[in-house]
């Protein structure tokens, strides 16, 4: 198990450079950089996305050649010591190549707009995401499991007909949508105001008890989690389903009935350890998307300032140092959740062999 666990290390260097590499590549043929970025809020106020249209024509009429849309009226040498600031003076390759020695380091450097470190912007933010992912994914389970389970057991019942509706229903609604629902009903919309609007914390919780400041914390982060977990949790049902009910149609099932074993001790000594691998292949993608992909839609209806909204903020702004570094540390993080993972395997199912694979 070792020399697997070694070798999935090693491999994660390669496939993580791949990554940087080529969204590096493509972020070079992107307009808008953010050097232009600052020199079109300098001379209107806009951003780099207003001038993109009529640029060549308004640059040869200004007579500027700097190849920025936005430089009009401003002197040379303010745009090239722009560039220096950014490092855009110096060559793609080495500003790569500085970039990933510097992230070996765990060096991700100053956010271009906010004067911040990327690091604490991160951790500023993290508390949001964190909260949305982990009680998403935490109740998502909680739920799907043992309702799948059921539904496999009870197959072709009337409780099995009427959850697989709820499901396919619940599936099929966006979980935008939702979140809207929520609020119209539940936020002051159109009925009920039973909870908040924004935030995970009220003004002044501080000055609460302990008690007190729990229950505001759940009492903020109610709507925003539920909405989440919709979609998340009726695609899990069916999963959990499909698989139990995979796995108690075969023979080992059948001998271990027809030696008296009980239908407790057939489920979960038996089916549940081979019916639940497939289960937890499906949560590092599942708690992926929850904290980094679906988050930012929930984060902006709930008025949340999360990873999410700060992700697609510096992909707007071309703040680079926000969106490398965040790219590489959660590859980085998905990279090893994968590798815990198959060991998770291993704990379920010690039969299963990673190591005795052929790399």
């Amino acid at each position: 198990m070792g020399a697997y666990i070694l070798r999935r290390l090693l491999l994660m260097i390669p496939t993580l450079l791949g990554i940087m590499i080529i969204n590096f590549a493509l972020i070079q043929f992107v307009p808008g950089g953010p050097v232009e970025q600052v020199l079109a809020q300098l001379e209107g106020g806009g951003d780099a996305f207003d001038s993109f249209s009529g640029g060549a024509s308004e640059i040869q009429s200004t007579g500027n050649d700097s190849g920025y849309t936005g430089a009009q009226g401003l002197p040379q040498e303010f745009i090239d010591e722009l560039e220096r600031q950014f490092g855009f003076d110096k060559p793609p390759l080495e500003r790569f190549l500085n970039m990933m020695w510097d992230y070996v380091r765990f060096d991700f450097g100053e956010s271009y707009f906010r004067s911040i470190s990327v690091v604490d912007l991160v951790l500023e933010k993290m508390p949001v995401s964190i909260t949305l992912g982990l009680w998403t994914t935490l109740l998502a389970y909680l739920i799907s499991i043992p309702l799948g389970i059921r539904k496999a057991v009870r197959d072709g019942s009337s409780f099995d007909t009427w959850t697989s509706g709820i499901v396919i229903v619940a599936y099929a609604i966006p979980g935008f949508l939702f979140a809207i629902l929520l609020l119209v009903l539940f936020a002051g919309g159109s009925y009920l105001k039973l909870f908040p609007l924004r935030g995970l914390t009220s003004p002044g919780s501080e000055d609460l008890s302990i008690p007190m400041q729990i229950v505001d914390y759940f009492w903020h982060i109610t709507l925003p989690v539920l909405a989440a977990t919709i979609s998340a949790f009726a695609g899990l049902t069916l999963l959990t389903k499909n698989s139990f009910l995979d796995e108690i149609r075969k023979q080992y099932v059948v001998t271990a009935k027809a030696k008296g074993l009980s239908e407790g001790r057939v489920l979960y000594g038996h089916v549940f350890r081979n019916a639940m691998l497939i289960v937890i292949s499906g949560f590092p993608a599942l708690f992926v998307s929850v904290f980094f992909g679906g988050s930012l839609i929930i984060e902006t209806i709930f008025s949340l300032d999360g990873l999410g909204r700060l992700g697609f903020e510096a992909v707007v702004n071309r703040d680079y140092p926000v969106m490398f570094g965040t790219l590489f540390a959660f590859s980085l993080l998905g990279l090893i959740v994968g590798l815990i993972t198959d060991l998770t395997y291993i704990w379920i199912d010690p039969r299963i062999d990673f190591e005795s694979r052929e790399t």
